[in-house]
């Protein structure tokens, strides 16, 4: 992609020549032109070609992004016109004030959707394969949360039963366990391709399942599916990013996700056609599995997993995870984890069932809310995280934004009308920041060869928090006279996390992957 502009100057081409090298940093070519960043991104090149001309000269300036990103490219084209509109204008300033004798303009800041350190075109292309294949698996996972009221009807069950089976399906953590610690032995494309297709295998046969119990058996195996595709894939775009962007390039993957959840959403209107129709949702994500070839064809294994595994596969080493260098880390974040989801998971799984149970709003009602107070906030909570983690630290963000995040939360299970809009529009921002930023230490906090395993472990104490506030707000409902004062009396868990353990963690922003977590092969 690139945007042109020639402009005119009254001095020579000799003085323009030297007037560009000053002011915009550019160097000569081999073919006469001149060449150089462009402001306000890594990535984007500034091409001039100066000529002489009867009143001066003339300076043709090439802004150029030579970024092509599969899969995503029609979303970031937008951002890279604006990006190259802007540097030239930015440009043509520095050169008018250069020539003027004038002082020039300070730098552009970059935009929140351009990474903050170069990556190359490897890295860029596994960052968009490995975020398609989490979007397929975030869709794929928000499909029964979403549809938990109709599913519930359409089977006859109760709210203590429907959080009985969401909480037994995140017992697929056992499945989703082994292939953490496979990731760490075979490799992480191996273990994303496969989870990604379960995902879409699991939700064929929930889409035609005759009972709940076959339905919940189905959502079992996609849970074990889903954790293991999201967790490996985190772990493998950490992996490749670059330094000084890892946290950002974790959010790119999440706004994937995100994307997906709000597929989900959006086709939350078809389960108001019939009591039957929330089935339609579950086949297109069956059908998803076409995109598989294509996931396959672009992913590559990461670069520090080959490392480590020269030929093809690794040897475990889990008592690493233990020893003194790693103990500590594993037991806090495993803590936070727990913690986290004792709330995140009744919130997360149960808000569709309170918002119809208890404000009485239909499924297009619901979609309506969730994507006015989830979708742009939960993008700019996102964007916020992966800029701040970067340049402010991970500590400081997560200990904030859970913090904040949860009492937002709890305030939306506690009230109603306009608060109800706002309560949740802002807990999303400050839940998205603080799920980005744990999730990105989750990683960074372990050495390669057991970064799978490490994660997978923690995994299974997020699933444990996870049932427990599942069961714990389904078993209160009734005592405490609703669902929603149940899920708010959750919200203490992830209090006492940010409050106390955040802070005891190592600080990893601004520190190379392998300082953080050093090798002990």
């Amino acid at each position: 992609m690139e945007r042109r502009i020639t402009i005119a100057a009254t001095e020579s081409p000799e003085v323009v020549a030297a007037a560009l090298e000053s002011s915009l940093q550019l160097n000569k070519t081999q073919n006469g032109s001149l060449s150089g960043p462009l402001s306000g991104d890594v990535h984007a090149r500034l091409e001039a070609v100066v000529t002489g001309t009867e009143h001066g000269s003339s300076i043709a300036l090439c802004a150029v992004q030579p970024l092509e990103i599969p899969f995503f490219g029609w979303a970031f084209d937008p951002v890279h016109r604006w990006v190259l509109r802007r540097g030239l204008k930015h440009s043509v300033v520095c050169i008018t004030a250069s020539l003027s004798g004038q002082a020039a303009p300070s730098e552009l800041k970059r935009s929140p959707l351009s990474a903050p350190a170069e990556f190359s075109e490897h890295q860029i292309n596994f960052l968009a394969t490995t975020s398609l294949a989490a979007g397929l698996a975030a869709f794929g996972a928000a499909l029964f949360g979403q549809n938990a009221s109709a599913i519930a009807d359409s089977f006859g069950v109760s709210d203590a039963g429907l959080g009985t089976a969401l909480a037994i399906t995140r017992l697929g953590v056992l499945f989703a366990l082994i292939a953490a610690i496979a990731s760490d032995r075979i490799g992480r494309r191996k273990v994303i391709l496969w989870s990604v297709a379960v995902v879409c295998l699991a939700n064929a046969v929930s889409g035609l399942a005759p009972n709940f119990a076959i339905f919940t058996g189905s959502q079992l195996f996609l849970r074990a599916a889903v954790n293991s595709a999201l967790v490996i894939g985190g772990i493998a775009v950490i992996e490749e990013a670059p330094d000084g962007a890892r946290a950002w390039a974790v959010s790119i993957l999440s706004l994937a996700a995100g994307a997906g959840f709000a597929v989900a959403v959006i086709l939350l209107p078809l389960a108001d056609r019939s009591p039957e129709s929330w089935r339609i949702a579950f086949g297109l994500s069956a059908l998803a599995l076409v995109l598989l070839p294509a996931i396959r064809n672009h992913l590559p294994e990461t670069t520090r997993f080959k490392k480590v595994a020269p030929g093809g596969r690794a040897q475990l080493r889990l008592r690493e995870i233990f020893d003194a260098s790693y103990r500590n880390r594993f037991i806090l974040l495993a803590a936070i984890g727990f913690l986290t989801n004792i709330f995140s998971a009744p919130s997360a799984q149960l808000t569709n069932r309170y918002l119809a149970d208890v404000h009485q709003f239909s499924s297009s009602s619901i979609a309506a809310f969730r994507g006015i107070t989830n979708g742009v906030p939960g993008v700019i909570g996102i964007l916020i995280a992966g800029r701040l983690a970067e340049t402010r630290g991970r500590r400081p963000v997560a200990i904030v934004s859970l913090f904040l995040g949860t009492c937002l939360s709890m305030a939306f299970f506690l009230v109603s009308g306009p608060l109800l809009w706002i309560a949740s529009t802002l807990a999303i921002i400050a839940a998205a920041s603080s799920t980005l930023t744990i999730g990105t230490m989750d990683a960074e906090m372990f050495p390669t060869e057991v970064r799978g395993s490490s994660n997978g472990l923690m995994l299974l104490a997020y699933v444990v928090g996870s049932a427990s506030g599942l069961l714990i707000a389904g078993w209160l409902s009734d005592p405490l006279g609703g669902i929603g004062k149940a899920i708010a009396l959750c919200g203490i868990a992830p209090l006492i996390a940010a409050v106390f353990l955040i802070r005891r963690l190592p600080e990893t922003a601004h520190v190379g992957l392998d300082d953080v977590s050093p090798s002990e092969i």
